[in-house]
């Protein structure tokens, strides 16, 4: 721990080698307000973009509206206007995360306040476990819940898995009419919004395309659809030439099915300023211009590239930390890639900073609801992308690391977003911001260091430039655009089949012709190519499992693929009972938590016993596909490593170059007591792969892959005693992502490169 006595800024200035200064951000005002549109008092305009979103809605022309104005201007807002200014307008928006649609249901009914409308939209909120609760406490069906919840709402807010699921039947029995639920959602609801478009990576894109085709091909009146999304388009690393960023391979593709798309993007337009002076800035705000974010002062902090290097940084300068919380008008946050570690963090804080009177919260995807809106209020608040996502909350001083370019930009975004918060009833202004990038060396070295670096330490900067400059300096990850061609098209075509269904056949004979055309101009696939594949795998998975089925296909056609590898947690570090039942990863689990087995009999005898006990109900079908189930201990203090195995020879599997459906892998980690009941069932269950003959290290670096991207190390019985595993294995959809980018180590014979 460094000493308290040192001269903490000296020392903090020595260790943050750069520092930048990014400039505030104004946002332009619209010149005239749409008819019929009246602000709330204290407003004197919308934004520009906000305008020219609702004249968008408006114009029947326009079928697809990309509204990519920056993190903090007020996107949502400009979605929700026209149900908050016209008569009988219902939206349904979708939302990555449930956090934040928890978090934009407060927003709407802070909307509904501020414009008092005449007719007041109802709204409702739907999540998987919310559709599960209040159809076991209805006593309906799950299509029967969601029908009647949309029936009751102007704004629904959800998010675009349950969408999709809509549209494929999956809440219907198999003996009701496809469009059963979809006609329906469709005759209910005028708009459809997607927040945070630039999350989705290929295959939900697909899936949002499909959708789209789906409802433009089998209404008589076109729908609306609007995309928020902060993404503006990228540089090519070699050539400093622009290129097409997937907004813009998405917009070809709707433009190739015959939709009429309309960008607007205020940057492009020169609505933004970026005034340095008080009186500049002074000037702008009696011009009704708007602050979107403020300036901040950003330090960089180079880490060697472990995977560890920041969480032990955080708790080597925890006295940094604490001088940034003793400005008595300071609040902030950490944001970390690994939930374990911010579960670490979480422990170590509290037992330093409360001490000192200073509350510290958790945010992350296994935290109960009640911790995550807990943490928003605390004076520092340690998370993962539960809360770079869109999430709004309110600090002046945030210590972040980030994986890539769009991560790094995310993660910033959530700063100098608001002047002021609450507590205890008091209004406090924030005096600065400042934020502290954890970055590994080589991102440093480009920024700052090179012959041609960008970037100079101690100057002023806008936010345009920057972030190109960060999208050009940092690692890109690959957008996987070989997808969409490759395995798009199996949705397509499942789709085709259920507008084939026999009741509904008739009814949607033309629509159907229409949507197989348009999709295989969108997604650029022939049909009979599709069908042969389909066909094809099924028989793979026959000869396998001796079972009808298609466990590739339905991959392709799944939002976010499978969870063959989820096991049902009992987490013992919960301190309330009710929120102790979660669901995790079992390579997480490998790596990072110390848990005893428990049996599933036993798991669910809790679950029961514990809604009997605090009389509230807990959805329990997320539990019933798990892999195996466990009590969660603690959360160990070091990574562990661990790989799969293989009892064969993989060669001849890996020289095959395509998704298949395998079985017979194991687990194999060291001084585990309880691995063995885990292999019993892992090595019986069929899983779709993509076998490469590379190290995982190279994989990744040569592919470009994600962070979170479902890729670990395999060896068989000829490498099992190799210090390294010398193979990967991928499932499920990472399989089939993998697929499109094979060729790269196929057209080298599967030779190393030096990395």
């Amino acid at each position: 721990m460094i000493d308290i006595n040192k001269d903490l800024r000296t020392l903090f200035k020595a260790m943050a080698e750069y520092q930048i200064h990014l400039k505030p951000v104004y946002s332009a005002p619209a010149e005239t307000l749409p008819e019929g549109v009246v602000l709330p008092d204290s407003w004197s305009a919308l934004a520009w973009h906000q305008v020219e979103t609702l004249k968008a809605l408006d114009n029947p022309e326009i079928d697809v509206i990309f509204n990519v104005a920056m993190t903090g201007d007020g996107k949502s807002l400009a979605a929700y206007l026209k149900p908050l200014t016209r008569k009988l307008f219902s939206v349904i928006s979708l939302y990555p995360t449930n956090e934040l649609a928890r978090d934009q249901e407060s927003q709407v009914e802070n909307y509904i306040e501020l414009f008092n409308p005449k007719f007041k939209p109802r709204y409702s909120r739907l999540s998987g476990e919310l559709l599960e609760l209040y159809a076991e406490n209805e006593d309906l069906k799950k299509g029967a819940a969601i029908a009647t919840i949309s029936g009751q709402s102007e704004i629904l807010m959800s998010n675009p898995d349950l969408f999709h699921y809509v549209y494929r039947g999956a809440y219907l029995s198999s003996y009701e009419n496809k469009d059963n639920l979809w006609g329906k959602i469709q005759n209910d609801f005028e708009l459809t919004i997607f927040d945070e478009f630039h999350v989705f990576s290929a295959p939900q894109i697909s899936s949002v395309l499909n959708t789209m085709l789906l409802i433009r091909k089998t209404q008589s009146i076109n729908k609306k659809f609007l995309f928020l999304s902060a993404t503006p388009a990228k540089e090519d690393e070699s050539t400093n030439t622009e290129k097409k960023d997937k907004d813009d391979e998405f917009i070809k593709r709707l433009e190739k099915a015959g939709f009429n798309c309309h960008v607007i993007d205020p940057e492009k337009k020169n609505k933004y300023q970026f005034p340095i002076t008080p009186t500049e800035q002074e000037k702008l705000v009696q011009q009704s211009w708007r602050k979107v974010v403020s300036n901040i002062d950003l330090n960089f902090i180079a880490l060697e590239s472990a995977s560890r290097s920041s969480e032990i940084w955080l708790k080597e300068n925890a006295e940094l930390i604490l001088e940034q919380l003793t400005d008595t008008t300071s609040k902030g946050a950490i944001i970390l890639n690994s939930v374990a570690a911010v579960k670490r963090l979480v422990r170590f804080f509290q037992e330093f900073l409360e001490p000192h009177g200073f509350t510290v919260g958790e945010n992350t995807g296994l935290a109960s609801i009640e911790t995550k809106e807990r943490s928003l209020s605390t004076d520092l608040v340690i998370g993962t992308s539960t809360i770079d996502v869109g999430v709004d909350f309110k600090i002046n001083f945030l210590f972040f690391e980030s994986a890539d370019s769009g991560n790094f930009i995310q993660r910033l975004g959530r700063l100098g977003r608001h002047e002021s918060y609450q507590k205890n009833g008091e209004t406090i202004k924030f005096n600065s911001f400042r934020a502290f990038a954890l970055v590994p060396d080589f991102l440093r070295a480009r920024l700052f260091e090179d012959t041609d670096s960008p970037l100079v330490s101690g100057e002023l900067y806008d936010r345009p430039f920057f972030h190109k400059t960060v999208r050009n300096q940092y690692r890109l990850i690959n957008d996987f655009s070989g997808y969409y061609k490759r395995w798009g098209g199996f949705q397509s075509f499942k789709l085709f089949c259920d507008l084939s269904q026999k009741p509904i056949a008739q009814t949607y004979a033309e629509s159907k012709k229409k949507f197989i055309i348009s999709a295989q101009d969108a997604f650029d696939f022939k049909l009979g190519y599709v069908i042969h594949r389909w066909k094809e795998f099924g028989q793979q998975w026959h000869d396998l499992s001796g079972k009808q089925g298609n466990p590739i296909a339905e991959e392709a056609c799944s939002f976010r693929g499978s969870s063959d590898l989820q096991c049902g947690l009992y987490d013992l570090t919960e301190d309330n009972e009710q929120f102790r039942f979660k669901t995790y990863g079992l390579p997480s689990i490998l790596s990072n938590l110390e848990i005893e087995p428990i049996t599933e009999k036993e798991f669910r005898r809790s679950l029961d016993q514990t809604v009997e006990k605090t009389n509230k109900p807990i959805a329990k079908g997320r539990f019933n596909h798990c892999l195996a189930f466990m009590k969660l201990v603690r959360y160990r203090d070091e990574r562990l490593d661990w790989k799969f195995t293989y009892s064969g020879d993989l060669q001849d599997l890996m020289n095959r170059w395509e998704v298949q459906v395998l079985a017979g892998f194991e687990i194999w980690q060291p001084d585990n007591r309880w691995i063995s009941a885990i292999n019993k069932r892992l090595s019986k269950q069929g899983m779709v792969t993509y076998l490469l003959p590379r190290p995982i290290s190279e994989v990744r670096a040569r592919l470009r892959l994600p962070m979170h991207f479902q890729i670990y190390p395999i060896c068989d019985r000829y490498s099992f005693h190799d210090t390294k595993a010398p193979y990967s294995i991928a499932f499920g959809q990472s399989a089939l992502l993998i697929d499109t980018l094979a060729y790269c180590f196929k057209q080298d014979g599967g030779k190393a490169w030096i990395i």
